[in-house]
């Protein structure tokens, strides 16, 4: 069954507020987990909890059908990226990428490991985070930054996603997931930017080391996107 017209709209607006947020040597690419969505690769599906509900097995297939197509946007032939132990995907040789989903849209990054170290995407519902929730994803310093915002609900969603972006980004490199204490973030509103700074070293990062990001808010969503290019040194 092909997309409606309605929903190939729709995946080209997440596509547009994605495409500003990345280099243009990043593939990327939008899937309606709503929608018509062609079946994971078998070493994709077998990743799958044999329990798993449909609405998991339509976001878990949306993403996989989104990386595919920006891996044939480099040039290269689609292939299965299944799910490592840690539950961080495991892509193709040569190929580093970043995947993320909600109920309503899935979006995937792929760029080559000769321009890219790490990358990293999220989006999430542009719904309000409860106040109640803020000391479990944020410092102390961003807890007043939240408190100083016109819509602290909003704010905090996108602090929440920023993170998860920053974190899927450095995961390339350190192989390693920590808690939210462990990158504090400020943000340039103004410029649609943030920037992540590692608050302990997770080899080859180093405390202080900074990452950047930018994020996009519309279409009901909130997407962020960090980016970290291929070099001999990462350590601050």
């Amino acid at each position: 069954m092909d997309s409606t017209p309605h929903q190939i709209t729709r995946q080209a607006d997440w596509q547009d507020l994605l495409r500003p947020l990345l280099s243009g040597s990043v593939a990327i690419a939008a899937e309606d987990p709503l929608g018509p969505l062609p079946a994971p690769f078998p070493a994709e599906a077998a990743c799958l909890s044999p329990k798993a509900v449909d609405k998991r097995k339509r976001e878990f297939a949306a993403g996989r059908a989104a990386a595919h197509r920006a891996m044939r946007a480099l040039d290269r032939e689609p292939a299965p990226v299944p799910i490592s132990e840690t539950r961080a995907p495991l892509w193709p040789l040569g190929l580093v990428g970043s995947i993320s989903h909600c109920r309503s849209c899935a979006l995937a990054a792929v760029a080559s490991h000769a321009t890219h170290a790490g990358v990293g995407i999220d989006v999430e519902p542009d719904t309000l985070l409860s106040r109640e929730l803020w000391s479990s994803i944020a410092s102390p310093a961003e807890q007043i930054w939240l408190s100083r915002q016109d819509n602290p609900g909003q704010a905090g969603k996108l602090l929440f996603s920023a993170k998860e972006a920053a974190y899927k980004a450095q995961y390339a490199l350190s192989q390693r997931y920590f808690g939210f204490d462990g990158m504090e973030l400020r943000f340039d509103l103004s410029a649609a930017s943030f920037i992540a700074s590692f608050t302990a070293a997770q080899p080859p990062f180093q405390a202080g080391h900074q990452l950047e990001g930018r994020y996009a808010i519309g279409a009901g969503l909130i997407i962020t996107a960090v980016e970290i290019l291929n070099s001999p040194q990462v350590a601050a």
